[in-house]
């Protein structure tokens, strides 16, 4: 069962996402032109709407949290170096007839995408300005006061719910009965338990340790690069449990760029 599970993962991980945006009428004089770049990033507004219905219908499990965000996050292996003249990172939904509605972006570079009536009947998508697989579109959920390097576990559980839901509605009904098949299971995220390999989540920066903490109790998580996994379907651990996340200490030499150490 192992190789289709994680072609499974590999699936919705590749797909993984502030401010509000009100529906805007395509001809706003507040509309964001982006350059038309080849293969653009996208995603169904369909999909975003499942997510953002998973997260009303588990909101329990991160009951702080009071939008869903989505944060544009550029892959490990691009270059990261801004090129001269480049426009803006800008994020927009696009569809039929001409129909946009732009999406701003905060200091963190994340956005909440709202619900648009117009949006679905325009069968709209999500587009970046940027090419295809630069970056990745990530659901995001973190309730407030918790430091930038501790997560809480009932935050994980509901983003993994949300994941999930895109997944499927991107993946379309006969590939999600597939997966239902292999993992024996609709609900994806209980799969993963004490017992199994857990769900994979990304981190900042890389990870010297991830470390599971909960009253007087404590448990490593495994990490790899920049990710770390954790159950999601432990009953051992409350939705208040926290995961601390200790990065590698950043090495500078001179002369040369700041670079993470081993």
């Amino acid at each position: 069962m192992r190789l289709p599970f994680i072609l499974m993962l590999g699936m919705l991980l590749g797909m993984n996402t502030s401010a509000s945006a009100a529906d805007t009428p395509p001809d706003s004089p507040e509309t964001i032109h982006v350059n038309a770049i080849r293969k653009p990033e996208v995603r169904k507004y369909t999909a975003i709407v499942a997510g953002l219905d998973a997260f009303e219908r588990h909101h329990r499990m991160a009951p702080g949290a009071e939008a869903l965000r989505f944060k544009v996050e550029r892959r490990a292996w691009t270059d990261k170096t801004p090129k001269p003249g480049e426009a803006p990172l800008a994020l927009r939904l696009e569809g039929k007839d001409g129909f946009v509605l732009p999406l701003t972006l905060n200091d963190a570079v994340e956005t909440i995408v709202p619900r648009s009536s117009a949006a679905l009947a325009a069968d709209s998508e999500l587009v970046l300005n940027r090419k295809r697989r630069m970056y990745r579109v990530t659901p995001l959920v973190r309730s407030p006061g918790l430091p930038e390097n501790v997560r809480r576990l009932g935050d994980l559980r509901l983003e993994c719910q949300v994941l999930v839901a895109i997944g499927k509605e991107e993946l379309g009904l006969m590939r999600t009965l597939f997966v239902n098949s292999v993992l024996l299971t609709p609900n994806w995220c209980n799969f993963f338990n004490a017992e199994r390999e857990g769900f994979q989540f990304e981190a900042p920066e890389r990870l010297a340790r991830a470390t599971l903490r909960e009253g007087d109790r404590t448990k490593d998580l495994p990490v790899e690069g920049q990710s770390f996994r954790t159950a999601m379907n432990d009953p051992d651990w409350s939705d208040d449990a926290l995961i601390e996340l200790a990065f590698e200490p950043v090495t500078e030499t001179a002369g040369e760029t700041p670079r993470t150490g081993p």
